[in-house]
């Protein structure tokens, strides 16, 4: 679940002339119907860029400064979820700069819940969540991303996102190669899908497309 520093500024330049990005909608939430697909390449360029500005900005966050987000993140997390015995969470495995739960995860599992883990199997298919534990053999995944090695798919109850970046509207920027709404779209019964990620990675819109899927929850470090 993966991109480097363009060092654009946050509004108004872009990787390559945004010829049409006037003709968007304009504010949070903001979303492009046009059918136009210049309009489409523009955005595609656009979110492009910003993925690689956000995250160009949370590798440059020290390690510990890093701990003390992803901390945040994590107590925030357990009240919004609740009791955690016997529920399984889908949660993933940090890459990246991304806020690091794998404390957490291991103390959902002391507390009596179960984690699964996303694995991608194939290009165009939906991610399939394995059970995991801490101690369960691993193995290097599609971009190099521990996985657990072997284990039957799961459908979890709660799916928690890693966000490059987000909106007011709580559609979730991500790497770029649909997998994550895929799999929502994909799962017979729809989980609590919570976001996670730096504040300071909020964008005013991330133009969704009707196929984007929103969170119902976005928590952050702030």
């Amino acid at each position: 679940m993966t991109d480097t520093d363009d060092s654009l500024p946050f509004a108004g330049e872009y990787a390559s002339p945004p010829c049409f990005m006037h003709e968007l909608e304009t504010g949070e939430g903001a979303q492009l119907r046009h059918p136009d697909p210049k309009l489409w390449n523009d955005v595609t360029r656009w979110r492009k860029a910003e993925r690689e500005r956000l995250i160009a900005a949370r590798l440059a966050v020290s390690p510990e400064e890093r701990i003390v987000r992803s901390n945040r993140i994590a107590e925030k997390l357990t009240v919004a979820i609740g009791r955690v015995k016997d529920q399984l969470i889908g949660v993933y495995w940090p890459i990246r700069g991304e806020p690091d739960l794998r404390k957490w995860m291991t103390d959902i599992v002391g507390a009596g819940g179960r984690i699964a883990l996303p694995v991608v199997i194939k290009k165009g298919w939906p991610l399939e969540f394995r059970r995991w534990a801490p101690g369960d053999p691993m193995e290097r995944g599609i971009w190099n991303i521990l996985v657990p090695s072997h284990g039957p798919s799961v459908q979890p109850g709660v799916v928690i996102a890693p966000l490059v970046g987000f909106d007011s509207a709580r559609y979730r920027l991500g790497y770029g190669g649909g997998f994550f709404d895929r799999t929502l779209a994909a799962m017979p019964a729809r989980p609590l899908v919570i976001g996670v990620g730096y504040a300071t990675s909020k964008l005013g819109s991330i133009y969704p497309q009707p196929h984007d899927i929103p969170m119902d929850v976005i928590l952050t470090d702030e």
